[in-house]
């Protein structure tokens, strides 16, 4: 029997995310991906003891359109991952728990992680 009268919950249209349950969940992800990541490293390391053709092949890959984003995206990862874990120890001492403290070393979390990374690759250009 369903029954289409009935109203949706209210939740559904007026939920928010909170912006420190996104960056646990962005943690997460990075976690995640920074893993792939060293999966590419140690294959980048095992094809440079293979030979230098390989390596050139490889090389070129990374420096394709893709695997440009994937090295962004990487380093982006990197910095959010710590970044993030620096605020995770800072909770480990049992400081930065209110909620306004807590929201605000979020967003400094996500702003930080955008000039680190910008950084960085302005670095390397």
């Amino acid at each position: 029997m369903i029954n289409n009268d009935r109203p949706l919950s209210p939740h559904l249209s007026i939920y928010r995310w909170p912006i420190t349950m996104t960056t646990s969940i962005l943690h997460r992800a990075t976690g995640l991906v920074l893993s792939v990541g060293f999966i590419v490293l140690t294959g980048w390391i095992f094809i440079a003891s293979i030979g230098a053709n390989f390596y050139v092949g490889f090389l070129e890959i990374m420096s394709s359109a893709l695997g440009r984003v994937l090295l962004v995206g990487w380093s982006f990862a990197f910095f959010f991952h710590l970044s993030n874990g620096i605020r995770h120890l800072v909770w480990d001492s049992g400081r930065g728990f209110e909620k306004s403290t807590a929201d605000a070393s979020a967003w400094f979390v996500l702003v930080l992680t955008v000039i680190l990374t910008t950084l960085f690759w302005w670095a390397r250009s």
